[in-house]
């Protein structure tokens, strides 16, 4: 009789703990399968690839999952370049192409859809993607690639499209837009593909205005010194982009009237080497050396100095042969120059201020590999993208023994006229830039230490 009540009353609590247990299970969230990494695949198109004797104005692409397209205009590049861009549509799987312009005949084109192209749930991107065809019996299959930099830097601006020309004349670059078009990747490499054999000029350009064309003296630019002959075996080219012009900056009218000035010598040591800035706030008008007053510490006055202003007027630039370590006064009088509306300053003012010493420089010495004199190399130190000094190299060591601190870039300019700086290009002079290496190494310096670095390798 128990075991029988016991039976009974084991059918009645299985139930419940089937129950407890599945409402448990449902608090539990699902762990999935592994994130999709994987881009969107290309299963078929219409017409199908590789498509020659195309005649239609639509392309279909088919994709093994939903798609979607990011960033189009700054992604896609038809060649030869059309009129008018294509109209480009996605639904679900598929990609929709639509032609707006009359294909030439017997050509080969090439939509680039870049990293365009993505999948729905991760984004995914295609990379690069392309889709060739031909309105003639053959799709060309020729290539040539190359390279571009900054030539008064070394560095690269993956900005700067290249240009490839069919019509030879040196005005076409300036008149018409480009028949095919490549991007630079991040090391600066591009390369054109499908091409027909024949000769090309080619150019590259950072192309401002939209126009893909060189209008302004402002634009980075570059240009092969001669026609690119595109066969089976096309030597690679490099392009040393350059601004004929730089921009000036833009005056702003000051809201303040005083005139007014700063000057690091409040808070730093003045360098032995270099002039004594003072920074205004406006241009000035006629300075008066003779109502500017330098001391030596005895109150001596100094007489071996000029005065002199930079290129926008409001940096004052006191020269003389500085001592180390040596404590100075500069007395600025009221009335030594006015801005261009007349005003001075309100009151005469006096600078103290100490030179540096030995012990607020550093050592340094360099030595390098691939010296080549014949090239007139200057080795150039860079802050902030500025150079701040050059020096012409006359061996394959340099030193100095009184140098500032501070983190620098290393820079090598083949000084072509030997002027000691760097000279831009000029188009229709057919004159290239001077070029500029940026050298792997960086310089940090410290107060009072001695650097020394070997095998710096200058380019060839």
């Amino acid at each position: 009789m128990k075991k029988m009540l016991y039976f009974f009353l084991l059918i009645l609590v299985i139930p419940k703990i089937v129950v407890l247990t599945s409402g448990c299970a449902q608090i539990i969230a699902p762990t999935g399968g592994p994130r999709d990494t994987l881009p969107p695949v290309l299963i078929s198109t219409t017409p199908k690839k590789p498509a020659t004797n195309f005649t239609g104005n639509r392309i279909n692409l088919y994709f093994d999952e939903y798609v979607q397209i990011q960033e189009l205009q700054q992604n896609l590049l038809v060649s030869p370049t059309p009129k008018n861009n294509p109209y480009i549509d996605y639904k679900l799987r598929s990609v929709t192409i639509r032609l707006r312009d009359t294909l030439e005949p017997n050509t080969t084109y090439t939509i680039n859809l870049g990293n365009s192209i993505r999948d729905i749930n991760e984004n995914n991107i295609i990379k690069d993607f392309r889709y060739v065809f031909s309105t003639g019996s053959t799709i060309d299959s020729l290539s040539f690639s190359g390279k571009v930099q900054e030539a008064e830097t070394g560095k690269i601006d993956s900005t700067l499209i290249v240009l490839l020309y069919k019509n030879l004349d040196d005005t076409a670059v300036i008149k018409l837009k480009p028949k095919y078009i490549a991007r630079l990747d991040g090391a600066g490499n591009f390369s054109f593909e499908n091409l027909s054999a024949g000769e090309y000029k080619v150019y590259a350009l950072k192309d401002g205005d939209g126009s893909r064309t060189y209008n302004s003296k402002l634009e980075m630019f570059a240009f092969a010194n001669s026609a690119v002959t595109v066969s089976s075996n096309t030597t690679p080219v490099f392009l040393y982009a350059y601004a004929e012009q730089k921009e000036k900056p833009k005056v702003t009218a000051p809201a303040e009237k005083k005139l007014k000035y700063t000057t690091k010598i409040t808070t730093q040591k003045q360098d032995v080497f270099t002039d004594l800035a003072i920074e205004f706030n406006k241009p000035l008008k006629n300075p008066d050396k003779q109502k500017i007053i330098l001391t030596d510490t005895l109150n001596n006055i100094i007489k071996d100095f000029s005065v002199t202003t930079d290129s926008t007027n409001k940096n004052l630039l006191i020269k003389t042969k500085w001592i180390q370590d040596a404590s100075y006064k500069l007395v600025i009088l009221k009335d030594f120059a006015t801005d261009s509306t007349g005003l001075s300053l309100a009151k005469s003012d006096t600078l103290r201020f100490k030179t540096k010493g030995e012990t607020d420089y550093a050592i340094v010495k360099l030595k390098f590999t691939n010296f080549d004199k014949t090239k007139n190399p200057v080795l150039q130190f860079v802050q902030n993208n500025e150079v701040v000094n050059a020096y012409p190299l006359t061996s394959d060591t340099w030193n100095a023994q009184l140098f500032n601190p501070g983190e620098y870039e290393l820079r090598i300019l083949y000084d072509d006229n030997r002027n000691g700086i760097w000279d831009t290009g000029n188009f229709v002079k057919k004159i290239q830039p001077e070029k500029v290496y940026s050298i792997s190494q960086k310089l940090s310096l410290r107060e009072n230490f001695e650097k020394d670095i070997d095998n710096i390798e200058l380019p060839k």
